[in-house]
Parts: C-alpha cells; structure tokens; sequence
C-alpha cells in the first residue's frame, strides 16, 4: 500500500506548503496552515488534450442580453442586478441564524410559482425539519424538491435525475467528496465542491445558490479562492437580536455591488423594507442636541439615515473617541478640523458618534452631518428637526461637492423635510429638484452658522 503523503494548507488562501509555518508567506495570517492529505490524480497529457478551447476572435463572439428572472423579491433582485441570471453561482454568506435559509426558502417558493423546479440539498437540517419551516412561512409551491444529503456524487445524481432550473446548497461546508480523505469543510472539500457546482451551473445552465458559513471575524469560512471561483458574493448582515436585516452585494459579475437590499424578519418570514429612510427615522426624538439627519448614498438608492453625537467633560488627560457605523479616523479627522477651522476646544470631552439603524457610513457625503452633530452636542444647541444636511469636509474646512444630489434632496422632500444645507458647487449646478428651501455654503463654518 502506498504512503500516503501529507501537506499543509493555509485556510484563508489555500497556499499549500509541504510543512508546518506559523505565519502564511502569501496572505501573512498567523497560525491558518491545517494538515491535509495529499489527493493529486495522475493524468495524461494526451487525454486533456481533447477539450482544449479554440480560441475565437474577440468581434466574431455573439452576444446575447443575459436572460434574468425575478426572485419574486424586489430587495434581492435589486441586490443582484436585476434578478437571477440563468447559469450563475452566487454565494451567500452571514452569521447563524440571520435568516440565510429563510431568505433563499422564499426565493425558492416565487421561483417555483413561476412553473421552475427548485432542488433544495441541505447537508444540516432533515426534509421534515424544511417542511416544517416552510408550513410555518405558508410556502406550499409543488415545484420545490427536498433532499437531505451531504456526498457530492449522491448530489450530482439527483441533480441528474430532477434536471432544476435552480439549485440551493445549504451548505457548502458541509459537502464533501469521498475520494479526498479530507473532513468536510476543509479547504481542499470546499474548493472541490465548488468547482463542481460551478462545472455543473456553467455546463448545464443551473442557477447554483451556495450557503457559506462565516468566520468569527465575519468573513466566510474556507479560502479565499472560493469567493473568486463564484458569480456574485452577497453578505446577509443584522443583528440577530433586531428585526431588520441588509444585504449586501461584496462582488457581482453581472451588477453593481453597491446597492444594498433591507428586509424585516417576522414569524412568516422576510418581508422587504420599501422604504428604508422611514424606517431608519423612525424612532427619532425631536429637538435633541447632538442629532443630525444625513442624505446618503447606497449604489442608486438615496437613504436619509440619523447621526447622532454626545460629548461629555472628562477629567482624565486623554479624551476617549469612539464611532458606531462610521469610520473612527474620519470621526477623529473631522473633529480636528471642527477644532483648527472652527475653534471648537473639544481636547476635554469624551465624544461617542453613533449611526442609528446599524447602517454603516462609507461615502464621504456625512462628513458635514457628523460634524454638524458633534458641535450640535458641544454646544448644547439642536438642529433644526426638518432640516437635512450633506457635503465632504476637507482639511481646510471647506465643503465639496458630492454626486446625485438632485436625488438626496427629493428624498428628503418626500419624508417631510424642508431645509437641505448642500455644498456651494451642488447648488449652483442644481437642475431638477423638489420644492424645497435649499442653502449652499462653502466652509464648515458657514454650515454652522445656518444650522445651529
């Protein structure tokens, strides 16, 4: 019997390596390289030959628009481009019990009234206990087949025999194959896995959902190499604790990945936020110091999301800083300019910057809102309750101009408000807009002039 051999394989990039290392030489994360054995399949130079790709001149390829259909679900098919696109792979990641299989239950029942057949391959949980959850969603499509089973070839027979127009893994992690001496889960079962859902969505036309599992740091569990090998990476994030959930698209071959889907969780199951910038507002109290409203951008959906400060005295030498949903340095950045630009002595206050609704800020368009709240709270003064505010702060204190304007301020228009502060090059390029009284201005200063 031959020795078997061994190797090492980093578990957040798949390097191999033929011994131990502490630290990764390709991702340089600590302590990832697991032992593996060593599967490689002898095979002839002739036989690969036969399927070599001929190479086809780039203005002699036909092109076609990709055919989409709706998930029945206008969030994820925003989130997604526009729907599902037949033959593409898409992973979908989140914590435990966040909602990732309720989500792609219902996703599977819409498709199903659509006269498709759904093939739903759960590796953790029995047909009864998906039957179970789906008489408690009021789910009852007869075009949805259920299987409990975890072998990767027992899948592809069924896959086979059913012929689906979509496939759903739940998931990935616990798939395996059986000639890889390897435990499900592991880096070199992952990646096969993959490679043969992504064989099977490419070849035969199978839109493929992947469950993924994520890490402690809230990445998905495997190497990274299995991000690249799918269509699109959708990230379902939320505290399991709320009732709201987002999802996010982090990479979409066939989209935009900035656009962002927002569901509420209830005992029938998800139910799609239309209105987003209600629902964020909605727990506002009026006339507090330290509160301001913002006119944020996520892909080509304009939100208005709260920002709201508190700055306290301390009497100890080091100030503390801390931001919730915005970035800490930006906040740190801002307050030195709120202090040299503006005069604020803010080197003996505690300050907390918190963005209601678990919305993370990444645009620099709140930067004039954040620095609208902290002095708003060091002054003790409240901004106007129908006022909403926008602009890019720069080191010198002026205000930049920010992109789709026109949009943020009719959204503001249609949840009430009747003041938008705007930087100064915005308004005077202002074509379209809602009836509404609008300020530019060009410094920090002279934003706060108007606001407080």
């Amino acid at each position: 019997m031959a020795k078997l051999k061994t190797k090492y394989v980093c578990t957040e990039c798949g390097c191999e390596s033929p011994k131990w290392m502490g630290k990764c030489p390709e991702c340089d994360q600590w302590n990832t390289f697991i032992e593996e054995v060593d599967t490689k399949i002898a095979s002839s130079s002739s036989a690969s030959l036969l399927n070599v790709a001929k190479p086809q001149k780039m203005k002699d390829i036909s092109m076609e628009e990709e055919m989409r259909l709706s998930t029945g679900l206008g969030e994820l098919d925003r989130v997604l481009g526009g729907g599902i696109v037949k033959g593409s792979l898409v992973l979908v990641g989140g914590d435990p019990g966040i909602g990732k299989s309720t989500l792609l239950m219902q996703l599977s029942d819409n498709v199903a009234q659509n006269g498709l057949k759904v093939l739903y391959v759960s590796g953790e949980e029995s047909a009864k206990q998906i039957k179970i959850r789906a008489q408690r969603m009021g789910l009852e499509s007869d075009g949805i087949y259920l299987v409990s089973e975890n072998n990767m070839g027992h899948i592809q027979q069924n896959i086979h025999d059913i012929n689906p127009d979509v496939l759903i893994i739940d998931s990935i992690q616990t798939v395996y194959n059986p000639t890889i001496l390897s435990a499900p889960g592991s880096v070199s079962q992952v990646r096969d896995a993959t490679g043969n859902l992504m064989r099977i969505a490419k070849g035969e036309g199978i839109t493929v959902f992947i469950v993924g599992h994520v890490t402690k740091a809230g990445a998905i569990a495997g190497p990274r190499v299995l991000e690249h090998m799918v269509d699109t990476v959708l990230y379902f994030e939320g505290d399991s604790h709320m009732s709201y959930r987002i999802l996010r698209a982090v990479k979409n071959r066939f989209g935009s990945t900035n656009e962002l889907g927002i569901f509420e969780m209830t005992d029938r199951g998800l139910t799609e936020v239309i209105n987003p910038s209600q629902m964020l507002l909605s727990g506002r109290m009026k006339g507090v110091p330290g509160s301001a409203i913002i006119a944020t951008m996520e892909g080509t959906r304009p939100m208005l999301v709260e920002v709201q400060a508190l700055l306290s005295y301390t009497s100890f030498g080091v100030p503390r800083r801390a931001a919730t949903g915005a970035d800490y340095n930006r906040v740190v950045l801002l307050m030195a300019v709120l202090e040299k630009r503006v005069g604020l002595q803010l080197q003996n206050y505690d300050s907390y910057v918190n963005v209601v609704g678990g919305i993370k800020l990444n645009e620099p368009s709140s930067d004039l809102g954040i620095i609208a709240a902290i002095a708003s709270s060091y002054k003790d003064k409240e901004i106007d309750d129908g006022a909403v505010i926008i602009g890019e702060v720069g080191l010198a204190g002026e205000v930049r101009a920010v992109n789709f304007i026109e949009k943020r301020i009719n959204e503001a228009y249609k949840l009430g408000f009747n003041k938008c502060i705007i930087p100064y090059n915005n308004y005077k390029s202002l074509k379209d807009v809602a009836n509404i009284k609008i300020y530019g201005v060009k410094s920090v200063e002279e934003a706060l002039d108007i606001i407080i």
